[in-house]
């Protein structure tokens, strides 16, 4: 089958093709600039399909990161999503080569950049930038092939998370992710596996449940920050949206 994987959820913009069955990536494109996603995303996955001669109509199923991170670009890659699972749904199976109906995959951002480090052996300590002194954060143990989940996803202050990581003092703990830099420096994985990549977001989905094009859904850890604004300023304290 062929996977679809796209990730907007920081500040770079990717989009990768997939084969689950022959555990090949076919094509892969990326973007890490100052330009917003509304501008890179869709033309990413077209120009990667073009380069590998293929259509909608050829993929399978597709995967995206649903959050954490940043609003605007969870939103962003949810909705191209949506739009190109449906538009490959109104190609037909009939122009449909490895699966009769499109399966949409919801992957945790901070999952797939667990996936950067697949093959070592490590505590991946995977940090999100999510402002104002917070990461967006989830502890994972990699062992070859195998990745297990050691915490939630959580959005977690510098110092409480630092801490944390005494728990781990036997283990190599290796940082990734776009907050990487910012939390501990000399944790940072090498700046090739630091990034969060549609590549890893292929490999983690299918590990997920898939939903239907319309049901799929951003899932954040917070309210986005007008919302917070809104609520602080009509009075009520702020709520989790997760």
């Amino acid at each position: 089958m062929l996977i679809l994987g796209l990730d907007s959820s920081a500040k770079a913009a990717s989009c990768a093709v997939y084969d689950s069955q022959a555990q090949s990536v076919i094509s892969y494109g990326g973007v890490n600039a100052e330009i917003t996603h509304s501008e890179t995303l869709l033309p990413l996955a077209e120009n990667i399909l073009k380069a590998a001669k293929l259509t909608l109509g050829d993929i399978g199923a597709f995967a995206v990161t649903a959050g954490p991170g940043s609003f605007t670009g969870v939103r962003i890659a949810v909705s191209a999503v949506k739009g190109m699972a449906f538009a490959a749904e109104n190609l037909g199976s009939r122009n449909r080569r490895f699966a009769a109906d499109c399966s949409v995959f919801p992957v945790s951002s901070l999952h797939s950049l667990a996936y950067n480090l697949l093959g070592r052996e490590c505590v991946a300590c995977c940090v999100m930038d999510a402002r104002r002194e917070q990461f967006y954060n989830a502890m994972f143990r990699i062992s070859g092939d195998k990745i297990t989940r050691l915490t939630e996803n959580r959005a977690i202050g510098k110092a409480e998370l630092e801490a944390e990581l005494l728990n781990y003092e036997d283990d190599i703990i290796v940082t990734v992710g776009d907050g990487a830099d910012l939390f501990i420096p000399e944790l940072c994985a090498p700046i090739a596996q630091r990034q969060q990549s549609a590549v890893s977001v292929c490999l983690a989905a299918l590990e997920y449940e898939p939903v239907a094009a319309k049901e799929l859904m951003p899932l954040y850890l917070r309210l986005p920050q007008a919302e917070r604004e809104r609520r602080a300023g009509a009075g009520s304290a702020p709520l989790s949206s997760n």
